[in-house]
């Protein structure tokens, strides 16, 4: 039996001490495989091949339930190990709770919708506020148009109504927005 072999079956069992000898035998091989894999993911990847090799490392060596018959097993289970790494973080990438299929955008590049000055901003939300209560589908209308940035026809699908009858919801809200803010 080769010292890697029992230095694989002592940290399985949980001998720190063969773990932190292990390593240092095993991580150039470790390391090799796991740039190999992340040079066929997708460019923008976060994960880094040392991190790959070490959360790999922490779930073969944290598995006290395996036996590991030799290095080649080793190894053959590591690559293993960062393959299904890779693929959970693909799938948490892609689930609609992390964003899903939504590209990543900088704070710094978002436009607002609607760029006002706060006190006018603050009369628009008081105003809208009594909109809403008076006329919902307007205020929503108006909210989906103008603060999100939809277009007319945007809306209108969004709403399930015509282009027409969105333009004259919009319109009438747009008309009692302006009367209501002239007043504050």
């Amino acid at each position: 039996m080769s010292d890697v072999t029992h230095l694989i079956e002592a940290a399985c069992q949980g001998d720190p001490r063969a773990g932190e000898q292990l390593l240092p035998l095993v991580y150039e091989e470790l390391h090799r495989l796991a740039v190999a894999r992340m040079a066929q993911e997708k460019p923008g990847n976060t994960l880094q091949p040392t991190a790959l090799v070490h959360e790999a490392w922490l779930r073969l060596v944290g598995n006290r339930e395996r036996e590991w018959e030799g290095r080649s097993h080793f190894i053959t289970a590591a690559a293993e190990a960062m393959r299904r790494i890779l693929i959970d973080r693909a799938r948490r990438r892609r689930a609609m709770r992390h964003g899903g299929d939504y590209q990543r955008v900088a704070y710094e590049e978002v436009e607002l919708a609607c760029a006002i000055p706060d006190d006018q901003l603050l009369a628009l939300d008081e105003a809208l506020s009594g909109l809403e209560a008076m006329h919902p589908r307007q205020a929503e209308a108006v909210k989906l148009r103008y603060l999100m940035g939809l277009t007319l026809h945007e809306t209108a699908e969004v709403l399930g109504i015509s282009t027409t009858s969105a333009w004259d919801l919009t319109a009438h809200a747009r008309a009692w927005l302006r009367r209501e803010m002239a007043k504050s």
